[in-house]
């Protein structure tokens, strides 16, 4: 059996949240290794499609330590690939110690150390860290929703997370399933190639026009802070909208090219069925759930089905937009995954796991810190989670 390499810190996922913490590890001067399962940097941003663009300015998308370079090319949102070229320049400048490509497969808890394991070259590799900071994202974990028909649809069938662009989809009639920003964009970037049906589970909740990424940080940040105090939480970044209206968004909107219809009932063979209107969803349950005024006026609506009820809409494609879930399978044999595959996060800390604290999660959305899954936003749980871990390292040298 091959003898664990000892390291204070293995973080798990070299993306923007890993980036993150190894800047603030480096600063504090604690030893770490930044394991990372792809072939080369760029995190998640690599791996989208290419039309793709970052919600905010160069000066609003930035890790911390280094603002990312100014964006030349056409409107003010930097594209898939300027974030990637700075990603993998943030690497360099910042001499990340990251080692690629490792999967790792599992964290098991070995006394007085928890040991990632993991695969790199065929070969299995083990550490021995003393604490670890997951930061795997969710781009590993596409959602696919179950509806009714999908095995029997013979059009083709592609999540988000496999589209490159309108060439990946057949000509002829696309439905496009998904109320976010995901669904919104490629809905709208689809117009121009196909004739798209864009379906979602609520009327679809356009963000004013002004707001970006940016605001989002700042709406989700004084969330966080309203909640800690114990102020009535008014809803966060989800009380602003679903959608952001980016450049192409909004010029689909305006030239009337991006309406949605209800969700269908079910696919076939050939295509999709409506059911009636106005049934509750799930979607709308969560929205509930989660504190936000269903009665609010904000103006959205659907369209009516292309279809009357019952009646085969022949499609050619579905295109699942339908969101990821975190990347959380190798925590596993902690036995701390509890509602919907998270982690519980302890009481006053952003990302210190409830059940251990030598773990940390990082970037997986706002439960892990607000807005903790964007560029500008996931410094700050980073650099909090680096100081807990340093006062754990300090502890356990029996230091103060």
């Amino acid at each position: 059996m091959r003898r664990a390499q000892e390291v204070d810190v293995a973080v798990v996922g070299g993306g923007q949240a890993g980036l993150a913490t190894s800047y603030w590890l480096r600063r504090a001067g604690i030893e770490h290794v930044v394991l990372d399962a792809a072939d080369g940097p760029g995190g998640a941003w690599g791996r989208m499609w290419p039309s793709l663009h970052a919600f905010s300015p160069p000066q609003f998308s930035s890790l911390p330590g280094w603002m990312m370079p100014p964006w030349r090319g056409e409107g003010s949102f930097p594209s898939r690939e300027h974030v990637e070229d700075y990603l993998t320049a943030y690497e360099e400048r910042y001499e990340v110690p990251v080692e690629r490509p490792v999967r790792v497969e599992a964290v098991r808890d070995g006394g007085d150390r928890l040991l990632v394991e993991g695969v790199r070259g065929g070969e299995a590799v083990t550490w021995a860290s003393r604490a670890v900071v997951s930061a795997t994202g969710t781009w590993s974990r596409p959602f696919w929703p179950a509806v009714a028909g999908m095995r029997e649809f013979r059009g083709a069938q592609l999540h988000s997370a496999q589209y490159r662009g309108p060439e990946s989809l057949p000509a002829g009639r696309v439905l496009v399933v998904g109320g976010g920003n995901t669904g919104a964009q490629l809905a709208a970037e689809l117009t121009a190639s196909h004739e798209v049906v864009w379906a979602t589970q609520r009327p679809p909740r356009f963000m004013p026009p002004e707001v970006d990424g940016r605001v989002l940080f700042d709406v989700a940040t004084a969330r966080r802070a309203a909640l800690d105090a114990g102020r009535p939480d008014d809803g966060g970044v989800a009380a602003l909208g679903d959608i952001v209206q980016v450049p192409e968004v909004r010029a689909a909107l305006q030239e009337g090219r991006l309406g949605a219809v209800p969700m269908v009932e079910r696919l076939t063979t050939a295509g999709a069925a409506w059911g009636p209107v106005g049934h509750s969803t799930q979607a709308v349950d969560n929205r509930v759930d989660a504190g936000v005024d269903e009665g609010a006026e904000d103006g959205s609506t659907w369209n009516e089905p292309p279809v009357p009820p019952g009646e085969v809409l022949p499609l050619t494609a579905v295109l699942w937009c339908t969101g990821y879930r975190p990347a959380l399978g190798h925590l596993r044999p902690l036995g701390l995954r509890g509602e919907r595959g998270r982690v519980a996060v302890a009481e006053g800390s952003m990302t210190r796991a409830a059940g251990d604290p030598r773990l940390h999660l990082m970037g997986y959305g706002d439960w892990t810190g607000p807005a903790s899954a964007t560029l500008i936003g996931v410094g700050r749980p980073a650099r909090a989670a680096v100081r807990e871990i340093g006062e754990l390292l300090g502890a356990g040298r029996g230091g103060s």
